[in-house]
């Protein structure tokens, strides 16, 4: 009824709903599923995701619904956050404990020793993304060549890790807290940690507590959207923006939808949230030498 009544609104009141919903993604579920569920319960076919979450990791996924996808890859550059159990002593063929078993050992390895080799990664660091992944070469994603026992060479790619914490830990495993860059693979960090203290280590448990403005705390489960109704927890477009806010005369609106410049008086250069005399946000706007440029379009 929930899907039904959402479509029924749509339809009768003429309001599509256009925004960002702030999803903690369940394990067990793909990142195309949760696109997918979204899609039947806003009744809106332009859905997306903001960077793919792994089926067995869990946590923050903001989709971006209606005119908001026009966001989807600014928010896919943004920063990650994770928790991530380190199982020490484990190596596997996909880099977390889904895949089978390559090499185990009897970890011994203090907290010094610990300290040391994690610390080791912060900073810009050279990752090669794990043969276990969606990216693309020739046409084939990797994951598939994988499965059919075809390794191919791949690039590093630079990537950042602004900080790695550890929460808990145990003689087999440890709690981390990362913060990285987009791009970054957690399996990957995780075996390479492993493979400097020479005992190897696997990803056991993946969260992604944070990307960019969106953190675990404020997001809401699948679940919870079927109970209550998509409409309450959707954040309009241009509250992912901090840039101030310009209304425009109705003669200015009509040049901006028409795909005109619009003259501007500022003290500097700046980047504004571009609202029409109807109140309707329109764009994301740079003043430069008193002229208001778009640089993303909303209408």
């Amino acid at each position: 009824m929930g899907v039904l009544n959402n479509r029924m609104t749509q339809v009768l009141f003429n309001t599509p709903i256009n925004g960002i919903i702030n999803i903690n993604k369940q394990k067990g579920m793909t990142s195309h599923d949760v696109v997918y569920r979204i899609r039947r319960l806003s009744g809106i076919k332009k859905v997306g995701h903001t960077g793919t979450l792994d089926p067995n990791a869990q946590g923050v996924l903001p989709i971006c619904i209606g005119k908001a996808t026009k966001l989807s890859d600014m928010l896919t550059g943004s920063d990650k956050r994770y928790t991530a159990l380190l199982r020490l002593g484990v190596v596997t063929d996909t880099q977390d404990t889904t895949g089978t078993v390559i090499k185990e050992t009897e970890p011994c390895v203090t907290d010094k020793q610990l300290l040391h080799a994690i610390n080791s990664f912060i900073g810009e660091v050279f990752q090669l993304p794990p043969m276990y992944s969606a990216i693309k070469m020739n046409g084939k994603k990797l994951y598939q060549l994988a499965r059919k026992g075809i390794e191919v060479e791949r690039e590093k790619r630079k990537i950042v890790i602004y900080k790695i914490s550890i929460l808990e830990r145990n003689k087999f495993e440890v709690l981390l807290d990362i913060k990285c860059s987009k791009g970054t693979y957690i399996r990957t960090l995780c075996h390479d940690i492993g493979k400097l203290l020479g005992c190897g280590a696997c990803m056991a448990e993946l969260t992604r507590t944070q990307t960019g403005a969106f953190h675990i705390e404020d997001a809401v489960t699948i679940s919870q959207i079927e109970e209550s109704g998509i409409e309450k927890f959707i954040i309009p477009v241009d509250e992912m923006f901090d840039y101030e806010k310009i209304t425009l005369s109705q003669v200015q609106q009509q040049k901006v939808l028409n795909g005109q410049d619009v003259e501007y008086e500022a003290a500097e250069d700046n980047y504004y949230r571009v609202y029409g005399s109807d109140g309707r946000f329109l764009c994301i706007s740079k003043n430069s030498k008193g002229i208001l440029i778009p640089i993303k379009r909303f209408y």
